[in-house]
């Protein structure tokens, strides 16, 4: 007997055969027949009984049988979706067909238990996994983290960037140096105009782009816009767009654009979202957060392999709040408890977020939670709503929808759902070959695996690499990968007399020891936070420059302070004082009142001043040592 469409039977007194049986019918979308198995049939069909009883049996429209794994791999290759094909392909290979084979018998021997392990790695959910509602709410998390973005650094933008600001982004655009380089090592749109005008205008048109991302209009047009404006400030940003949130933005935007929907109101968007499209997602979750555990290994610090580091991390993260302040004053077998869990949620649990549904719904609440204690203890600017975002990847439309209000899907477009197409499929394969061989390799350096195999391959991922570096949309992740030990402050003061001096007050940086640790975050304070790492060291060409606005009275790095202590004319000198900040304990807190104390280490930066009448070489009066 020939059958038209492939014919499965299986056990239909199986309660775990009934649930696979579910799931497939689901994922051939009604090109496979699955029939429970009778007697009248297997005789009809020439099965044995004994063979229905060990195995599954699949009878294809040719006339072939086959049973078992095989037989699953076989059905599974009538899928209408690519990727399902292509792992059953894949599955039909010598070696790991008859892996296979081993693994179904143990199954087939041991239902009942297998039965339960199913029920905890996959749930009871039968349906296919589908990513349209996760798509939707990823874009919406999306648009409004570039809207953070967007106008943190437009509040600013010309105080960093501007003709007065501390790194003017003309400088660049007009250096020969860097046009030498090719303009597209650095991609942006400021090489044509840099103009204050054009820095804000830009930032404006980035929260309007996010705004449409966020009310999902164009959202496929308005992320590739957002990548592409944010990749102009990045490219030219220098110190102050350094931060690996600002990368991982770019990243995210890029993937962003590869996988949202087109047109202009798409809805949650009629086809869902390839397997290959949520495997790079799933791949950037996993290098994000193993990337930042591997590199703690291997830095080799010392507070990490004692598990000592959150003794110190709350006292010296760069920007600690309230809680990071009373997190410093946990006991120390807590504290050291908390380390090893960090080390295990950014070493282990990553290997999660490739297993069934179960599991990565552990990693997603072992993400969530490490993201909370984040978010209590520091201000990490957006860095935090980027991470939860992501983890959204980890889930399926079936976990989100306990959780999203039923009539988001009336307003949102919900209806039959299609897999993607095979243009779609193709086009969106080509386009995410890049970032599949780039992240592979990042990971395949981190772990020290890198360069292996044959000669050709490894110069031929050198050159995508090079040309792909200027993009910023693969990029490696690995943050404190040291810890620091001690809390170096610097301190900008101004003086008409260089005797008495009065300090510039910043706005979020620790400074007077009462004022309690702000919460900053999600706004990123990008002067404050370089100047905790310029403390670390000595001091870098921006600081300079940042001594120079200071000495000129630019109204613009002025506008970077909580006040202006010089508001009728700029100071004659300025110089940098450096102190040591610890937090008070729980008692010096009671008796004075202190959230720190402070001791002085020496001057950061001696006493300066603007020598008149001469020019510096960028342009400017020089600066000169006053003694």
């Amino acid at each position: 007997m020939r059958a038209m469409q492939p014919l499965v039977l299986f056990d239909g007194d199986c309660g775990f055969c009934k649930r696979w049986v579910a799931r497939w019918r689901g994922n051939t979308e009604g090109r496979v027949r699955f029939v429970r198995a009778s007697g009248w049939l297997l005789k009809l069909l020439g099965i044995p009984k004994r063979d229905m009883t060990r195995a599954m049996q699949l009878v294809e429209p040719s006339g072939r049988r086959s049973s078992g794994a095989e037989a699953a791999f076989r059905m599974l290759v009538w899928s209408p979706h690519p990727g399902t094909r292509f792992a059953a392909r894949l599955g039909l290979l010598p070696g790991l067909k008859q892996g296979a084979g081993l693994v179904y018998s143990l199954v087939a021997r041991n239902r009942r238990r297998a039965s339960r392990l199913d029920t905890w790695l996959f749930s009871r959910v039968t349906e296919p996994a589908q990513h349209r509602w996760v798509r939707w709410t990823f874009m919406r998390l999306l648009g409004g983290t570039f809207l953070i973005a967007f106008t943190s650094l437009g509040r600013q933008v010309l105080g960093l960037y501007g003709e007065k600001g501390i790194r003017p982004i003309r400088e660049v655009a007009n250096s020969e140096r860097y046009a030498a380089q090719g303009r597209w090592r650095r991609p942006s749109v400021f090489w044509w105009d840099a103009s204050d005008a054009a820095l804000v205008k830009g930032c404006r048109v980035g929260q309007g782009l996010s705004l449409a991302l966020l009310l999902n209009l164009a959202p496929r047009l308005s992320a590739t816009a957002l990548w592409g404006l944010y990749l102009s400030y990045v490219s030219l940003g220098r110190e102050f767009l350094s931060f690996q949130w600002d990368v991982l933005l770019l990243e995210m935007g890029a993937l962003g654009a590869l996988t949202a929907p087109g047109g202009v109101r798409p809805g949650l968007g009629k086809r869902d979202v390839s397997a290959l499209e949520v495997f790079l997602f799933r791949m950037l979750v996993f290098r994000l957060y193993f990337g930042s555990g591997i590199s703690k290994f291997h830095s080799g610090d010392r507070t990490w392999r004692e598990l000592s580091a959150c003794d110190v991390y709350f006292e010296t993260a760069p920007l600690p709040t309230r809680g990071g302040w009373a997190a410093h004053q946990l006991p120390r077998s807590l504290r050291h408890a908390g380390t090893a869990a960090v080390l295990v949620a950014e070493t282990g649990v990553p290997f999660l977020t490739f297993g069934p549904r179960r599991v990565r719904q552990v990693a997603f609440g072992a993400f969530t939670a490490l993201q909370a204690a984040i978010i209590a203890t520091g201000n990490y600017g957006y860095f935090n709503v980027q991470s939860l975002a992501l983890g959204l990847w980890l889930l399926d439309d079936a976990a989100l929808r306990r959780v999203l209000p039923e009539s988001l899907g009336r307003d949102t477009g919900a209806g039959p759902v299609r897999g993607p197409s095979l243009l779609g499929t193709a086009v969106s394969s080509v386009a995410a070959v890049p970032f599949l061989v780039l992240g592979t390799t990042e990971l395949l350096r981190r772990m020290g695996w890198w360069p292996r195999g044959p000669a050709r391959v490894v110069e031929a991922v050198d050159w995508l690499e090079d040309r792909a570096l200027p993009l910023h949309s693969v990029n490696s992740y690995g943050l404190f990968a040291m810890m620091t030990v001690e809390r170096p402050e610097i301190t900008l003061e101004g003086s008409d007399d260089g005797e008495h001096w009065v300090a510039y007050p910043f706005r979020y940086k620790m400074s007077e020891v009462d004022r309690p640790p702000r919460q900053v975050a999600p706004h990123q304070p990008r002067l404050d936070w370089q100047m905790w790492f310029a403390a670390l060291g000595s001091p870098p060409s921006w600081f300079l420059a940042l001594l120079v606005r200071l000495l000129e009275g630019s109204p613009e790095v002025l506008d970077l302070f909580a006040a202006n202590p010089f508001p009728d004319h700029p100071p004659r000198f300025v110089r940098a004082v450096l102190h040591d900040y610890r937090m008070t304990s729980r008692e010096e807190r009671q008796r004075t009142g202190a959230w720190w104390k402070r001791e002085p280490r020496g001057l950061y930066v001696p006493p300066l001043t603007l020598t008149p009448g001469v020019l510096r070489s960028s342009g400017g009066p020089p600066l000169s040592w006053h003694v």
